[in-house]
């Protein structure tokens, strides 16, 4: 049990890594540019489709970290590093379904020149906040990791 514990927190570990890639890749070179030109994040202008990359991670993730709280459920320091992961990524995810993600899509939908640039501006700021959450996530799954390591 304790080997399929320690590839799942690997596994979990990885794909929170690459979350706060994304968040990284979006806060340092898509969000300076996309408040001057609405375009660059509009899928039907020929921009970039952020669904195409974070359904897919956030999915990957979630249920990576579900499989790994059942196989790590009886090894109570792997499981409380997990679940320390499992609430900061839920704030995270929770703050974005009810803020970030309905301006993120009216900023999809909206003509460009309808689009205010401080408005965006505000909006990439705000954003910026969620990645400590992002980085608290992925220190607590290399934690649960490391204590996997330990066991196994």
């Amino acid at each position: 049990m304790s080997t399929l514990a320690l590839l799942l927190t690997a596994l979990v570990s990885a794909l929170a890594l690459i979350g706060l890639g994304g968040g990284l890749y979006e806060v340092r070179v898509v969000d300076p540019a996309w408040p001057r030109r609405p375009e660059i994040i509009q899928p039907d202008r020929g921009g970039l489709s952020r669904r195409r990359f974070w359904i897919p991670a956030h999915l990957a993730f979630e249920l990576a970290l579900i499989a790994a709280l059942v196989v790590a459920w009886s090894l109570p320091a792997v499981r409380a590093w997990l679940l320390a992961g499992l609430a900061s990524h839920a704030i995270m995810r929770i703050w974005s379904v009810f803020d970030f993600i309905p301006k993120a899509l009216a900023f999809e939908r909206a003509e460009p020149a309808t689009i205010a640039e401080g408005a965006a501006r505000r909006w990439t700021r705000r954003s910026r906040w969620r990645l400590p959450l992002d980085v608290i996530t992925c220190a607590t799954t290399l934690a649960a990791f490391a204590a996997a390591a330990r066991l196994a």
